[in-house]
């Protein structure tokens, strides 16, 4: 396996680091230089949102309301947020392509989750929280 080197650039002697790992890399390593991706904290934020949509909410789903799997809410709040839905035909079946907020940066991220907290407020949606979890403060 290629050896992957990763600088958090927070001091000098960071930035330092990195350029010199740049300096002395091989020919055809890449560098990419990049805002963070969301926090572990910022992710786990949003589920008990989520799971709060799946308990409380229903969906039209082919002309019936049903209750849909959180996953399947943050499908369709991503694409509300966005405001652009990617869709997809295949087999002669249309399908809504699901957005990431895995490689969203730190303050995309926040913003989804102002969005979807606010989401959850204007749709009278409490969030469900598992036994122990607790609201960030």
């Amino acid at each position: 396996m290629a050896e992957k080197r990763v600088f958090k650039l927070v001091h000098t002697t960071a930035r330092r680091g990195a350029v010199e790992a740049v300096q002395t890399a091989p020919d055809g390593y890449c560098v990419t230089v990049s805002e963070p991706t969301r926090s572990l904290e910022q992710n786990a934020a949003q589920w008990p949102y989520l799971e709060g949509f799946a308990q409380q909410k229903q969906l039209c789903i082919n002309g019936v309301m049903q209750h849909v799997t959180n996953d399947d809410w943050k499908d369709v709040l991503t694409g509300c947020w966005n405001g652009e839905t990617r869709m997809a035909a295949f087999d002669g079946k249309v399908i809504m392509l699901p957005q990431r907020t895995s490689s969203m940066g730190k303050k995309v991220f926040s913003d989804w989750l102002e969005f979807l907290i606010a989401m959850a407020a204007q749709s009278g949606v409490e969030p469900v929280f598992k036994t122990g979890e607790r609201q960030a403060a």
